[in-house]
């Protein structure tokens, strides 16, 4: 008796031939599933971050352009006038008082900044206990908020404030530090400094932390004292970093405002002597009855003169590579 196996198979039967197959389909994968990212997916996360810088940034600098060539006031829409705002600017003497102001801080502040963190990273990165607490008191300056650190200089350079009570108690006198045009002015150099010391260190810090040990060690087998390790070892380790914070500080010093306007006062110290540009801009072109156009073409001056001070120092250091 046959099986029923063997009875249902015919051997003279064709062969089923194999289910067609697409070419581009390929062999099936378990779990895989095909994934399309659309062309704009990238822009998609960038918008958010591109709104934010165009409306805070790209658009009140376009619009600040725009504005230095009109009358533009507060509540009154402006007409175009051409350069009749940069010709007036030529014949303002408070706007020659505010560049000159604006200038003198840079070169005061900018070779401090640039020179005394490099000499504080060089004594914090030492590893001796304690040293956490003095990085520590450096850098609180830095997150303390400009207003209350500005407060508190006033009231210690005042008249009657701890630096003159003590001035009197040794018999040298009062200093004039809030009432003289020079003094005021450099009060406020010293405190832009002091404040961004701790700033710059942290700068520092991370460069020297590139800078190999193995340097200073063949340059001490070679004799040299910790100056000269200092300006041959130190010093061309850093230049790219030192470059990099006097841009930053030439920028910062000559957009100064805070430490002026809170030290000299709105008026900007005796006959507005002391006053900087930044501070002009925000004298004219605020209120009811301010000039927005003047205020603008002050503005787009500030913003000329601080991009060639960047070039100027990138420049600078591309003539010592060469």
């Amino acid at each position: 008796m046959n099986s029923p196996a063997a009875s249902t198979a015919d051997p003279s039967a064709p062969l089923a031939a194999p289910a067609a197959r697409s070419p581009r389909s390929g062999p099936p994968r378990a779990g895989r599933r095909i994934r399309r990212h659309l062309p704009s997916s990238p822009w998609l996360f960038a918008a958010p971050g591109l709104l934010v810088v165009g409306v805070f940034s790209l658009y009140p600098f376009v619009s600040t352009v725009l504005n230095a060539f009109t009358d533009r006031r507060t509540l009154v829409p402006g007409h175009y006038v051409g350069l009749a705002n940069f010709r007036e600017l030529w014949h303002d003497d408070m706007f020659w008082t505010g560049l000159r102001n604006s200038t003198l801080y840079v070169l005061g502040v900018v070779p401090a900044l640039v020179v005394l963190p490099l000499l504080l990273a060089l004594l914090v990165q030492r590893h001796i206990p304690g040293i956490a607490f003095f990085r520590a008191a450096f850098y609180t300056p830095v997150v303390a908020s400009i207003v209350v650190v500005g407060l508190i200089w006033v009231w210690m350079l005042d008249d009657r404030g701890l630096i003159n009570s003590v001035l009197e108690a040794v018999g040298v006198g009062k200093v004039g530090f809030l009432s003289d045009q020079w003094l005021l002015l450099g009060s406020a150099m010293a405190v832009t400094v002091w404040k961004g010391l701790g700033y710059y260190m942290i700068i520092y810090l991370a460069a020297l932390a590139n800078v190999p040990r193995e340097l200073h060690e063949a340059a001490a087998v070679d004799g040299a004292g910790a100056v000269r390790r200092f300006f041959t070892v130190t010093v061309p380790a850093v230049r790219s970093t030192m470059v990099l914070v006097a841009a930053l500080s030439s920028v910062s010093a000559f957009k100064v405002f805070s430490e002026v306007y809170l030290m000299a006062g709105p008026a900007g110290g005796p006959a507005g002597e002391d006053t900087t540009l930044v501070m002009l801009v925000q004298r004219v072109g605020t209120g009811l009855t301010g000039r927005v156009g003047y205020a603008s073409a002050i503005s787009v001056v500030v913003f000329v003169v601080t991009v060639a001070l960047m070039l100027l120092v990138l420049r600078a250091d591309r003539r010592e590579d060469a």
